[in-house]
């Protein structure tokens, strides 16, 4: 769902960046460089000698890897995710920073010459290139600050992409003679697929009434029930929301996509709990039994966050105009927080992210209906409820404590998890000795984790943590070189039951297209900057 990438080519087209090659590949323009500047052209030792190892999951990169940097950069990867950063350097140097995309440790050094920034550029483990910024970046911006900035490229084009866990009490042994059966049930309730319809019934008026309200509509249409508020960040409604900086085209394409999973990366998964690092989290969650099922549901604002995002590129490429913003990247198109383009699209965005919570709302309704036919009972019976819900893809405004004193900073979190640490004031009173819990969807037939925010977090990564298991090969060199009949073969042969909108697309989201989202997990565990807490084991799979 971070995948800011599956936007290039339309916002590309509206930049005008010169050298990109197919978004859909992940692959991005070169970086452009303010007027009159010549690129920098360094061999790979010597862009190497800007980045330094702290300890064995953090590095620092220097300012002066890219022009005027603010701040440092720093990335948090583990010995056996460090090599992929370094490769993918080496190959945009090897190239003479033609063609191709740019390296994630450039996109994070760009980000920290932005206007406003505050302490540090940071990637996290699952980070890979992205659309302006790296995928799993995340930087703050003092809201104080006249000069700073906000950018879609931080945000990503799928606003609010993020995940939802539901609980049972049933147990794996419950489903093991229905699993087929419970596939198809869940793959014939939520609409899949790129061009996928929704089910829920939905006027224009009910469409605004969604982006103004977020769950709140869910919950007064008798879609949700009233805790399902409680276990969601931001209680699944962000209030600064205004649809009418929400463009008609937006609102065309978001209108009939209501409710529907959609597809690339996203996937609604039945799971099992397979260990269990942090019993009184998990107790505290309700998922601490091994082998109990829950289901996991992964997507995002659809087409309609997508036509947010570009329709606010187009808009801030005249503010950077107006305003003489220079930027490293074209695709770092920003503007001034307080300007009026920058207000527009923080509430343009917020009602994008309102709709994600909607969508995951509708889909969480169609799943309990799913799960209530199978076994002939009331989603009740089976204690359906949502463990949390979480965003990987937004900016949001939150305090945060900058050399000992609290300060108002707008987070851009792209690709990445707020983990906020125990006792914080926005998460819920069930987790307040918990910390938040945090979801790291798996990919496709891979396992996913739960984690939990730390003190440790809040001070080094504004309360951030890892979203997955990060693109290690682009779309376009998955589908060369896998097949999709061997992909789901190798689904079957670990027990797994797939229902899948397009099969041939599904090895793009092959876990060989992935990084090890086990690492990636461990890199965050062994950094502090969140706690493992359980694991979760797929039995069903349902993709686009």
């Amino acid at each position: 769902g971070a995948l800011g990438a599956l936007g290039a080519l339309g916002a590309l087209g509206a930049l005008g960046a010169q050298g990109a090659q197919g978004g859909q590949g992940g692959q991005v323009a070169m970086a452009m460089l303010p007027e009159g500047a010549a690129p920098v052209v360094r061999s790979f030792a010597e862009e190497q000698a800007f980045i330094r190892q702290v300890d064995s999951t953090k590095y620092q990169i220097s300012t002066g890897l890219v022009p005027g940097m603010r701040v440092p950069g720093e990335y948090y990867v583990n010995s056996s995710l460090a090599p992929l950063m370094m490769e993918e350097l080496k190959a945009h140097t090897q190239s003479g920073g033609y063609g191709g995309f740019l390296p994630a440790v450039k996109q994070i050094a760009n980000v920290a010459a932005l206007p406003g920034i505050v302490g540090k550029s940071i990637g996290l483990p699952d980070v890979h290139s992205g659309y302006g910024f790296a995928i799993g970046n995340v930087a703050a911006f003092d809201m104080e600050d006249k000069e700073a900035i906000v950018s879609p490229g931080g945000v990503g084009f799928d606003i609010n992409c993020g995940v939802r866990l539901l609980r049972t009490n049933l147990m794996e042994t419950d489903v093991h003679e229905v699993k087929e059966k419970l596939a198809q049930s869940l793959f014939d309730h939520i609409p899949v697929g790129v061009g996928s319809k929704g089910v829920i019934p939905t006027s224009a008026a009910d469409l605004d009434a969604a982006l103004e309200m977020g769950m709140d509509w869910s919950l007064r249409e008798g879609y949700a029930w009233a805790e399902d508020k409680e276990h969601c960040e931001e209680y699944g409604r962000m209030l600064q929301a205004d649809p009418s900086k929400v463009g008609r085209r937006a609102k065309k394409r978001g209108l009939p996509q209501l409710g529907t999973l959609g597809a690339g990366n996203h996937y609604a998964e039945i799971q099992v709990v397979d260990e269990v690092y942090d019993r009184a989290a998990a107790r505290k969650m309700g998922i601490d039994q091994v082998g109990q099922v829950c289901v996991m549901i992964h997507s995002g604002s659809r087409g309609l966050g997508h036509q947010v995002a570009t329709d606010a590129l187009l808009e801030m490429e005249k503010a950077m105009a107006r305003d003489k913003l220079v930027t490293n990247d074209r695709q770092l198109a920003c503007a001034r927080i307080h300007s009026q383009e920058g207000r527009d699209y923080m509430a343009g965005m917020a009602a994008a992210a309102n709709y994600a919570w909607v969508n995951r709302s509708s889909m969480t309704f169609l799943t309990r209906q799913a799960f209530a036919k199978q076994f002939a009972c009331q989603p009740d019976d089976l204690e359906m409820q949502v463990v949390y819900d979480v965003s990987h893809n937004i900016a949001k405004v939150e305090e945060h404590v900058v050399n000992g004193r609290p300060k108002s900073l707008l987070v851009h979190r792209k690709g990445s998890t707020r983990a906020f640490a125990p006792h914080h004031p926005l998460i819920p009173v069930d987790y307040q000795f918990t910390g938040q819990p945090v979801l790291i969807g798996g990919t496709m037939g891979t396992c996913s984790y739960v984690l939990t925010g730390t003190h440790k977090g809040m001070v080094e990564t504004w309360g951030s943590t890892c979203h997955g298991a990060g693109r290690a090969a682009s779309r376009n060199k998955s589908r060369r070189t896998l097949h999709y009949e061997d992909v789901l073969a190798g689904l079957e042969q670990k027990g797994i039951s797939i229902r899948v909108a397009s099969p041939k697309l599904v090895m793009e989201e092959a876990p060989e297209s992935y990084k090890d989202v086990t690492q990636v997990v461990d890199t965050c565990h062994a950094a502090g900057i969140s706690r493992k807490a359980v694991k979760l084991r797929p039995i069903c799979v349902v993709k686009g």
